[in-house]
């Protein structure tokens, strides 16, 4: 569909907004194949900021919707807010692995590896 540095870098910075970030949808709208535009992408400083300045701004809006639905209510996304960017504060989800009685784990070897080979 296209040779190498057939198409110029304005070609692909028109085509970028609007595209949601998806290769598929810029290769597309230049008339590329999807590793041709990936590789425009991967290779123009300029190609890549546009890039880079799309993907950003869905990122923007996915998190002003995030903080719509928490201040609805929505406990799915309050949670997901409290794991993730809470983490500071203590909110963790972390799993502890005890023996028996709360006691230590205690490991049986059965292997033919000797333990000193771990």
């Amino acid at each position: 569909m296209g040779k190498p540095d057939q198409f110029k870098a304005s070609d692909f910075i028109t085509a970028i907004p609007g595209s949601g970030g998806i290769i598929t949808t810029i290769a597309q709208r230049v008339g590329c194949t999807w590793h041709t535009a990936k590789r425009y992408i991967s290779n123009y400083p300029t190609i890549a900021q546009a890039y880079a300045d799309e993907f950003e701004g869905i990122l923007d809006m996915t998190e002003v919707k995030l903080i719509e639905a928490i201040k609805g209510g929505d406990m799915g996304a309050i949670k997901y807010m409290l794991s993730t960017r809470g983490k500071g504060r203590g909110y963790v989800e972390r799993h502890e692995l005890t023996g028996e009685g709360g006691g230590p784990v205690q490991l049986k070897y059965t292997g033919n590896v000797k333990p000193d080979q771990f």
